[in-house]
């Protein structure tokens, strides 16, 4: 039970931030134009190659300091602080009609190819570097806690929930035509803010228990 909470928490918390809008749909949509629907999935797996990099990187340098239950802490009040703001932020977006799905070319990736245009675009990011700063070395932390199968269930989670959504953008825009009305994406987001709400709270309330259990 314990694998299959932390795999739907990192699927939807990676789904919430996949379906805003920004640099890897922009440059998801010019690949698509350029070499059909496989495009979405090509530059996932490059996203997810830099991603699988610095898991390993966060996993090597927090190996001594892990267990650590006021760092852990730290990260929970933190990482809830983001996804608070990020929660809110998404609501924002949908009510004061910042938020729209418009697939249209905007970008233009130089012609390096897909897998490479994922690896670039997300590190050309500063929002991807604040999320693996915050949020997803939350989740990191406590998949570390299970062990390596807990670190491997999280990362499939976060990966999976990037390739659908680019998956089906990429399959829409090589169709011509698309299955997604503005209203029914609004709608989609506005649940995954209030997901992000949620959570934020979890990740606020695992802190502020152990620092006030620290200060009585």
């Amino acid at each position: 039970m314990e694998l299959i909470n932390l795999f739907l928490t990192a699927f939807w918390l990676a789904f919430s931030g996949a379906m805003m809008p920004g640099p890897m749909l922009t440059v998801t949509i010019n690949e698509t134009m350029k070499r059909g629907k496989i495009a979405g999935p090509l530059i996932v797996l490059g996203h997810g190659i830099l991603e699988l990099a610095l898991v390993a990187g966060l996993i090597f340098g927090l190996n001594l300091i892990i267990t650590n239950q006021s760092v852990t802490a730290a990260i929970g009040i933190v990482g809830g602080g983001f996804l608070l703001w990020m929660g809110w932020d998404m609501i924002r977006g949908v009510y004061s009609g910042l938020v729209s799905l418009n697939l249209e070319d905007r970008g233009d990736t130089k012609n390096i190819g897909p897998v490479l245009a994922g690896i670039m675009t997300s590190l050309s990011n500063p929002y991807f570097t604040l999320w693996w700063a915050t949020a997803g070395l939350t989740l990191l932390t406590m998949a570390q806690r299970i062990g390596t199968l807990g670190i491997g269930v999280f990362y499939a989670g976060h990966i999976l929930a990037d390739l659908v959504w680019y998956a089906v953008v990429s399959y829409a825009v090589a169709g011509g035509k698309r299955f997604m009305s503005d209203k029914v994406y609004r709608g989609i987001i506005t649940v995954c803010g209030g997901f992000l709400i949620v959570l934020a709270g979890m990740f606020f309330t695992e802190g502020i228990r152990w620092v006030v259990g620290q200060t009585f």
